[in-house]
């Protein structure tokens, strides 16, 4: 229920970017993303590319270095590529994956190349420096004269590297310590500051030291636990304060004469209690400070808000508007580096191939008017270029232009009758016309076409659910975690198949939506019958409420869960299949989700009117969220029905919506809303709730409250294809849409209902 991200940042920040011609490559493991800080029209614009755990970075002419969770990653930048790019803004920097070394889980903390372009790395749990070699996870090339062995316990935590004249020279630790994790007992004071080439101490006594720099012959360090950017003189071990910066100071480069520090909200925990800055008075901050290095004065800084609250590392790149590619990027197919010698070489490219080319790429950047444009410009040159035609009825299909995309459709399959991607956009077009047969039929061709065609089983699964035909839809949803877009929970232990296990503890995990693992959560008291031992791991916004759920024995973080904590695993939404239900024992006897009472809330104001909660969008990433959600000025005619107060229970609310919320006295509970725990304690104290196809509608189902779900006309499988009731909750009416985006005409229908309910 948290804001997922949101930003703040003085104007002088992307002024000075634009002035620089640079932009700031920003590494936080901790909400698993590589956020780029760029300039688009003088506006800073913020891009993230999700990795696993990112942490130390560096970069070296056209080649970019990042430390994952248990790889190091390679990329380089083809501009080229970059030239391709023009959403939102032109490209100057387009950083391509090269290479993935598999390094093993080691804590990579820091990067940097030599002038030859070898990479060395703070290897932090070995507490040593290695460099790379394809023949073995790492090459250990110097450690510490206090650490006497190579293991994985952390004796040190080494965890900055300097290069001066292009050579590794100084590196931070947080302790001279030679056992597992000794560097705790003394975190507050005890890091040092050491010289590479004779392993001489340069100072001692430090907060937690990172981020060693040579730059402008001078040494410089970041002070982290005092939130500071020092410099100490490597002769003498004499520090000076340059700034102090407020926050846990992690992640340092230079552009001149700025230093752009990264900071992290310092939470009082173990690892972080008894800091100096934690004593400190004041507000701490994550984001990115830039300090002029002249005088120690900010002359700028971002500041990150909701889930990202760590930063880990700061690269800068000269470059005004790059992009990182992921490993799945469609370019990466089409996207070629050769030697100079081998260009000259290099044919012209057929005049029909670049027309495709140039169509597909349009299709794949959402010009859809364009590439369509170009695929039918194509096929009157060649009429006969069924490539071309298969793309086209796709993008009419992306277009939701069906009767067109069906006509282009059957003109292939009728010269390749066996083109199993053409049957399955086929089905998508019956789907949304609501020929649920024809469709059926259609993804069963794709399937007789290629067995092992998991998208269509998928397809396929969301239509025999929508027509309530349970046992083949479970089993064809399993097919799920086959197509691209799922991912496996990574781990040794065998999914669960419905066998006894009644000695086993059973690790059920979230996926997908909070709103699925909501609806879904009524099974876990039967799964946990079956075994000797449930746990769940969910997401934190959820963990408080489904924790409470009986039979649950616990509730942990993905990220929290041991190996050896479990025997077997089942995904949540595979719990159904696995345990054989059907619409018989599908629904909902009575409220399954319980309030903590450890749970407390502001109470709404005792009122003799109506209490009415609204939630008018869902999750913008979510593929249908253009039809599901519904413009908040379509709800305002429904705020003006008398003796009822209405309250709102979105996040993120907008300051345009915040400002109509108030112009019609509707109570903004956005602050309220931090985990699901908490709402479910604000529902329980309204009458009733409107909503869009969101969390907040199956918390309230769940919870038992009386809900008017607002559906519309391309409606997800759950809510079936007619009808006001729910099968999966007896509280909830449905009011539908009898056409596509009608939401004025629903919404005067749910203002009628409501007029005769106060009646």
């Amino acid at each position: 229920m948290s804001i997922p991200f949101a930003s703040q940042h003085t104007p002088s920040f992307p002024a000075l970017l634009n002035f620089l011609g640079v932009s700031v490559l920003v590494s936080t493991y901790q909400a698993g993303q590589l956020i780029i800080l760029r300039t688009q029209d003088d506006v800073l614009n913020t891009h993230f590319c999700g990795l696993e755990k990112p942490m130390g970075m560096a970069a070296h002419r056209e080649k970019l270095a990042v430390g994952t969770g248990y790889q190091l990653r390679e990329y380089a930048n083809l501009p080229a590529v970059a030239a391709k790019l023009t959403d939102p803004a032109p490209h100057d920097a387009c950083y391509l994956p090269r290479t993935v070394h598999i390094t093993g889980d080691i804590d990579i903390h820091e990067l940097a190349y030599t002038e030859d372009g070898e990479l060395w790395l703070v290897n932090t749990r070995m507490s040593c420096l290695c460099t790379l070699d394809p023949a073995y996870s790492v090459v250990p090339r110097w450690r510490p004269p206090f650490v006497r062995a190579y293991d994985l316990t952390d004796r040190c935590h080494l965890n900055g590297l300097a290069f001066k004249n292009g050579a590794p020279a100084f590196v931070t630790a947080l302790g001279k310590t030679d056992t597992a994790a000794g560097w705790r007992a003394n975190k507050a004071s005890g890091g040092l500051l050491m010289d590479v080439s004779d392993g001489r101490i340069i100072c001692t006594g430090l907060s937690m030291p990172h981020s060693p720099r040579w730059y402008q012959d001078k040494l410089w360090y970041l002070e982290s636990g005092a939130g500071q950017l020092c410099t100490v003189n490597p002769r003498t071990g004499t520090r000076t304060v340059i700034a102090h910066v407020p926050g846990f100071t992690r992640g340092l480069d230079f552009v001149g004469r700025y230093a752009f520090i990264g900071l992290s909200q310092v939470r009082e925990t173990a690892v972080f209690s008894g800091l100096p800055l934690t004593a400190q008075p004041g507000e701490r901050h994550c984001g990115v400070w830039v300090v002029d290095i002249d005088n120690g004065q900010t002359v700028a800084c971002v500041v990150f808000t909701g889930s990202v609250q760590e930063v880990f590392a700061v690269q800068v790149v000269p470059h005004r508007f790059p992009v990182l590619l992921d490993m799945d990027d469609p370019l990466l197919r089409n996207s070629y580096s050769l030697p100079d010698a081998a260009l000259a070489e290099v044919a012209a490219p057929e005049p029909l191939a670049v027309a495709f080319e140039a169509a597909t790429y349009k299709h794949h950047q959402g010009q859809w008017e364009a590439a369509v444009a170009d695929y039918r410009a194509l096929l009157q040159q060649a009429p006969d270029h069924l490539p071309a035609r298969f793309h086209l009825g796709v993008a009419l299909t992306d277009m939701e232009r069906w009767q067109e995309a069906i006509s282009e459709l059957q003109a292939l399959l009728a010269r390749q009758p066996l083109h199993a991607e053409a049957h399955n956009s086929l089905g998508l077009c019956y789907a949304a016309l609501a020929q649920w047969e024809q469709a059926l039929d259609q993804f069963g061709l794709a399937l007789a076409a290629d067995q092992q065609y998991a998208v269509a089983q998928m397809n396929r699964a969301m239509i025999l659910l929508k027509l309530g035909r349970f046992r083949d839809g479970w089993a064809a949803y399993e097919w799920r975690w086959q197509t691209p877009a799922f991912t496996p929970f990574a781990c040794p232990q065998p999914r669960w198949q419905g066998e006894d296990i009644r000695t086993k503890t059973l690790l059920v995990h979230t996926e997908q939506g909070a709103g699925d693992a909501l609806q879904f959560a009524r099974f876990l008291s039967l799964a946990a019958q079956r075994c000797q031992k449930l746990i769940l791991a969910c997401p934190e916004a959820l963990r408080p409420l489904l924790a409470h759920i009986p039979g649950v024995s616990e509730a942990r973080l993905p990220g929290m869960v041991a190996l050896d904590s479990f025997d077997i695993l089942c995904p949540l939404l595979s719990l159904p299949h696995t345990l054989g239900l059907d619409e018989k024992n599908l629904a909902m006897n009575e409220p399954y989700l319980p309030i903590p009472e450890y749970i407390t809330v502001a109470s709404l104001p005792p009122a003799s009117a109506l209490k009415v909660g609204v939630c008018w969008a869902g999750s913008p990433s979510h593929k249908n969220d253009r039809h599901r959600s519904c413009p908040l000025p379509h709800w305002l005619p429904l705020f003006t029905v008398p003796s009822v107060a209405f309250y709102s229970l979105q996040t993120p609310v907008t300051s345009t919506d915040a400002q109509l919320l108030a112009d019609y006295a509707v109570s903004n509970l956005e602050a309220e809303l931090t985990d699901y725990a908490r709402t479910a304690a604000l529902l329980a104290q309204l009458d009733l709730v409107i909503s869009v196809d969101t969390s907040v509608a199956h918390l309230a189902g769940a919870l038992g409250k009386p809900t008017w779900l607002l559906v519309d006309k391309q409606a997800d499988w759950r809510w079936g294809i007619a009808g006001e009731e729910s099968l999966w909750y007896p509280s909830m009416t449905l009011f539908r849409q009898t056409e596509a985006d009608a939401w004025e005409e629903l919404l005067a229908r749910v203002r009628t209902n409501l007029l005769a309910k106060i009646a």
